[in-house]
C-alpha cells in the first residue's frame, strides 16, 4: 500500500514540525538569561562520558575474542581514538580517525 501525495506531504510536514519543536524547546525552557536546574546542569556533565562508554560496549558486542583476530582492528581503532584525541583534542578528528583505521584493517590487513 502507497501513501497518496497529500499523505506524503502531511506525513513530512508532521516530521519536519516535530524536528523543529526538538530543536527549539530547550531554548524555550532554560533561556540563556536563566540557570538551568541543577539536574540538567548534572546530565549534561555526565550524559556525554556514559553514552561514549554505552557506543563502545556496543561496538565491541560482537567481536570474538577467540577467534582470529581476537579483536585486534577493534583494539587498535579504540587505540588510535584515545591517542588522537589525547593529542589533538578534536572529537571529529577522533572519531573519523578510529573510522578510517578501523575500515583499512577489516578491508585491507585483516582480511
Amino acid at each position: 500500500m502507497q501513501m497518496t501525495d497529500l499523505q506524503a506531504f502531511l506525513t513530512l510536514l508532521a516530521l519536519a514540525a516535530g524536528v523543529q519543536l526538538t530543536r527549539w524547546l530547550p531554548f524555550w525552557l532554560f533561556p540563556g538569561d536563566r540557570e538551568p536546574p541543577a539536574v540538567v546542569t548534572y546530565l549534561g556533565r555526565v550524559l556525554p562520558c556514559a553514552t561514549m562508554g554505552l557506543l563502545v560496549v556496543y561496538c565491541l558486542k560482537g567481536v570474538s575474542w577467540t577467534a582470529a583476530p581476537h579483536g585486534a582492528p577493534e583494539l587498535l581503532a579504540i587505540g588510535a581514538v584515545a591517542v588522537l584525541h589525547r593529542w589533538k583534542g578534536n572529537v571529529l578528528l577522533s572519531i573519523a580517525g578510529g573510522t578510517a583505521l578501523y575500515m583499512l584493517l577489516v578491508q585491507m590487513v585483516f582480511v
